[in-house]
């Protein structure tokens, strides 16, 4: 394994060690880790933040390409109840690894690519929202499917919005699955 994979891997172990205590983790930490000099950091990824970033976009695609297994696992439920479930699983993963959430999140904001996590996500949806409403043309379900995955991280990163203008305590699973399902419903026009 080259010297940049090594720092990744190393790094990935930390955000898995370190959980929500991302500041935590400091370049000379991974470099000793690594067993490499200091300076590799800045020449592979420019600054520690960067290498967070790249490390938590492989971290969330693992999870998203398990996306697929646990559909098959809910083969016998309607394409509304696999929407519901897997969105309320996305959610939860979200709350439950709040930063790397956050920052997978707004990285995918400000600078959005074609095999981001957002895009990964929507692909993954993409033909759920289609089995839900099979009479929508093309068009129609890949601009909801977007509107679902916008929602679902506009939701997550305004909870402390929602839960002041509409009373709702997102980080609270039962309100939290209930409001997923409103928002289904609305979308979906079911």
């Amino acid at each position: 394994m080259d010297s940049k994979e090594t720092i990744i891997q190393t790094t990935m172990e930390l955000i898995v060690e370190k959980g929500e205590h991302l500041n935590d983790i400091t370049v000379r930490e991974i470099c000793k880790r690594a067993d490499v000099g200091l300076g590799l950091i800045n020449y592979h990824f420019g600054h520690k933040e960067k290498l967070i970033e790249l490390c938590i976009e492989r971290v969330i695609n693992g999870i998203v390409d398990k996306f697929h297994s646990i559909q098959e696992k809910i083969e016998g439920l309607t394409p509304f109840d696999k929407l519901d479930y897997l969105g309320n699983l996305t959610l939860t993963f979200l709350f439950e690894h709040y930063t790397i959430s956050k920052i997978s999140i707004l990285g995918d904001m400000s600078e959005p690519k074609e095999d981001d996590n957002t895009h990964r996500t929507y692909l993954a949806y993409l033909p759920l929202v289609s089995a839900c409403r099979p009479d929508w043309d093309t068009e129609t379900t890949q601009r909801k499917t977007f509107l679902l995955i916008t929602i679902m991280q506009q939701s997550f990163l305004r909870h402390k919005m929602i839960l002041k203008l509409l009373g709702i305590d997102l980080t609270e699973e039962g309100q939290r699955r209930a409001f997923h399902s409103k928002i289904l419903h609305d979308l979906l026009e079911v």
